[in-house]
C-alpha cells in the first residue's frame, strides 16, 4: 500500500461519513456542504468541520446551514475551527510509508495477537476503553488486538475497530505503572504493521489536547493527515451547556 492508495481510501471513507462527492476534496479553501442524509450515530442537527490537505469542509444540516455560513464565510482556517458552535478537535493519523520500521519488542513482557471471536475471551477485563469494545450482547466489536502481559496480567493493549472494511481505527491503553517505557508505541507499531499486512489501512486518532497520545502516534510511525471537530453544541451535549445554550 502506497501513500496515494492510502489517501484514496481515506477520502472515499470520509466521503461516506460526510455524505459528499469525492470532488469536494479537490477544493482549495473553505467549502460548505449539506449531507443528504445522516447515519444513526451522527448528531442532529449536524455540524462537523474537517480540514484535509488544502480543503476545509463545513458540513451542516440544511436547517442550520445559512446561519453557519453567516458565521464562517471569510474566516481563516484557525477562525473556522474556533467556531463557538463546535467543541473538540480530533487529529487523524495514517502510516508514514517512508518510515516503515518495526519496533523491537520490549523483552520483559509476553505478547499476543487475537482476532475476531477470539477477542471475546477478554470481555471481563477492565480499563481498556480506548482499545477494546464489546456490544450489548458481550460480543467484541474490536476486530484485532495486540497486547502485552506481565505476571499473568494484561498491562497494555492496542486494538482496532472496523470503521470500514478497508480502514480500521486503532486505539491504545496501557496501565498507569507501565506508561513511560515505550510500551504504547511498541503495541501500536506492531498492530499497524499487522493490519497493513492484511491490505487494510490502519488509522489512529488523538485529541488535539492529548500530547502523550500524539507522541505515541509519531513514535509508532504515523503522521497526521486530517483533523475533524468532535461534536457540536446544538443537541445540548456540551459539558458547558448551561453557559453555551444561549448561542443557539
Amino acid at each position: 500500500m502506497n501513500k496515494m492508495q492510502i489517501k484514496k481510501i481515506v477520502k472515499e471513507n470520509l466521503g461516506k461519513h460526510l455524505n459528499c462527492e469525492q470532488e469536494i476534496f479537490d477544493h482549495n479553501g473553505l467549502i460548505f456542504h449539506k449531507p443528504i442524509k445522516l447515519n444513526e450515530f451522527q448528531q442532529n442537527p449536524f455540524l462537523e468541520i474537517t480540514s484535509i490537505e488544502k480543503t476545509i469542509i463545513v458540513s451542516a444540516s440544511d436547517e442550520i446551514m445559512e446561519n453557519v455560513k453567516t458565521l464562517l464565510v471569510g474566516k481563516s482556517r484557525d477562525e473556522v475551527f474556533e467556531c463557538p458552535l463546535i467543541y473538540g478537535q480530533s487529529i487523524y493519523y495514517i502510516p508514514d510509508m517512508k518510515e516503515m520500521k518495526l519496533c523491537d519488542l520490549l523483552p520483559r513482557y509476553e505478547y499476543f495477537y487475537l482476532e475476531g471471536n477470539e477477542i471475546n475471551k477478554l470481555r471481563e477485563i477492565k480499563g481498556f476503553n480506548n482499545s477494546l469494545e464489546f456490544d450489548e450482547c458481550g460480543n467484541a466489536s474490536t476486530a484485532i488486538v495486540f497486547f502485552a502481559m506481565k505476571d499473568g496480567e494484561i498491562i497494555g493493549l492496542a486494538g482496532a475497530s472496523k470503521e470500514y472494511n478497508n480502514m480500521w481505527e486503532m486505539g491504545i491503553d496501557v496501565k498507569g505503572n507501565y506508561r513511560t517505557g515505550g510500551l504504547a508505541t511498541v503495541l501500536v507499531n506492531h498492530l499497524m504493521h499487522k493490519i497493513l499486512s492484511k491490505n487494510i489501512l490502519p488509522i489512529y486518532c488523538a485529541s488535539s489536547s492529548n500530547i502523550p497520545s500524539q507522541a505515541v502516534a509519531h513514535r509508532a510511525g504515523l503522521i497526521p493527515y486530517w483533523i475533524s471537530t468532535y461534536k457540536n453544541i446544538l443537541d445540548g451535549s456540551s459539558s458547558y451547556n448551561e453557559l453555551v445554550k444561549l448561542l443557539y
